[in-house]
């Protein structure tokens, strides 16, 4: 199971969804949490005619403001983990929109989960791009959490996105300390022949996950690649799934996060926890 888990705790956002999912999941594996909640400082300060003290000064509260909106957040975070009666921490930080994305990956890299709130297209916040950058900078599995999650995360019945890629590999290896507690897990190809490797096949993976005493039922479908995502929501749904386990597609590019297709589509849309790897 996963011992130490991250929590980015948005702080322009709800931190309900990251709450609700980090918690319940460190309970579950009795494992450490540790909650980071950054509050982000303005890029650059307004020269004043005072000169530099007043600058500095600007600086200063801005610094300061910063600080208040993680606290903010954490005080969420905070009450429902005591409750909860888990092992964590809690780290509030100011920093540099740039800055934040260099503090998230660090840490990231040192705990065997990060767990993110999905990005909400229709807020202009800082928090999005995090979350996102966070994906292609944390080294290991991220857990993005839908905006609309309430309640404890459980991953009875689990849906893995499989099209024989490295990405798809890695996030299944990552994903096997709850494919291993699950009750029920389908794994999912879209358009097999045209894209699955014939030695990466579902009958293949099958194989792979019975050696670790893990039981799959198979399931293919055939559309358009702009229906892809909504096919495989519509399959989750259908099948009551809890959590999607897929690769993670795409790259960061200086301060442009590029996303590949259905990477980009699930983002926006999810409708269950995902975990990606990249």
């Amino acid at each position: 199971m996963y011992r130490n888990i991250l929590a980015l705790v948005p702080t322009e956002l709800s931190a309900r969804p990251v709450a609700d999912g980090s918690i319940s999941l460190a309970a579950a594996c009795q494992a450490e949490l540790e909650a980071l909640a950054i509050g982000y400082e303005a890029s650059s300060i307004p020269m004043t005619a005072e000169g530099g003290a007043a600058v500095g000064s600007i600086y200063e509260i801005e610094r300061q403001r910063a600080f208040e909106r993680a606290d903010g957040a954490l005080r969420v975070f905070e009450a429902q983990a005591k409750s909860a009666g888990i092992t964590y921490r809690c780290r509030g930080l100011g920093a540099l929109p740039g800055d934040a994305v260099d503090i998230v990956g660090a840490a990231a890299r040192l705990h065997d989960l990060t767990i993110v709130s999905q990005p909400e297209r229709d807020r202009d916040t800082f928090d999005n791009s995090l979350a996102q950058e966070t994906l292609f900078e944390a080294g290991g599995p991220v857990l993005f959490m839908p905006y609309t999650f309430r309640g404890a995360l459980t991953a009875k019945r689990i849906g893995i996105c499989w099209d024989g890629s490295r990405l798809a590999a890695r996030a299944v290896h990552d994903a096997m300390p709850l494919l291993k507690t699950a009750e029920a897990i389908t794994a999912i190809t879209v358009n097999e022949d045209d894209n699955v490797p014939s030695e990466a096949s579902p009958s293949h993976l099958a194989r792979y996950l019975a050696h670790a005493g893990i039981s799959v039922r198979l399931t293919s479908l055939s559309m358009d690649d702009s229906e892809i995502q909504a096919g495989i929501l519509s399959l989750a749904a259908d099948e009551s799934l809890d959590l999607l386990v897929m690769g993670g597609y795409g790259h960061s590019r200086l301060k442009e996060t590029v996303l590949g297709g259905v990477t980009r589509d699930m983002l926006r849309c999810m409708t269950v926890p995902t975990l990606m790897s990249h």
